[in-house]
């Protein structure tokens, strides 16, 4: 199985950038789609973005079109969320997961442990 570990998370003021990155242990990274998820305090967990095994296909939420981007490197066995323009509704746990393409969290069954990045007005 895959180990999923992101990084790339902190604080951030509205406009800024961060990048967050899905580093995968094994061998399997690229027979999987990826999925970039969020959950922000008192919520359910959100789809963001996902990317197909190839880095073909991507596919956004609504609000985040136009500045968020995800890409994948296979070779090095990472995924990664380009953010920017953050707005402080972006404030959440952010949590990258493996399994078959698509925006249903059910479509994921593999996650890593999250990193958090807080958006400051």
């Amino acid at each position: 199985q895959v180990q999923l570990v992101e990084s790339g998370g902190g604080l951030a003021q509205a406009g800024a950038s961060l990048r967050l990155s899905c580093g995968a242990s094994g061998r399997l990274f690229s027979r999987y789609a990826v999925g970039w998820f969020r959950q922000a305090p008192g919520k359910e967990r959100e789809f963001v973005a996902t990317i197909s095994t190839s880095g073909i296909l991507k596919y956004y939420v609504d609000s985040v079109k136009g500045r968020f981007a995800i890409s994948r490197d296979n070779a090095k066995n990472t995924a990664y969320l380009q953010m920017d323009n953050l707005k402080p509704d972006d404030t959440a746990v952010y949590y990258c997961a493996t399994g078959s393409y698509g925006s249903s969290i059910n479509n994921y069954d593999n996650w890593g442990q999250g990193t958090q990045v807080t958006v400051s007005s």
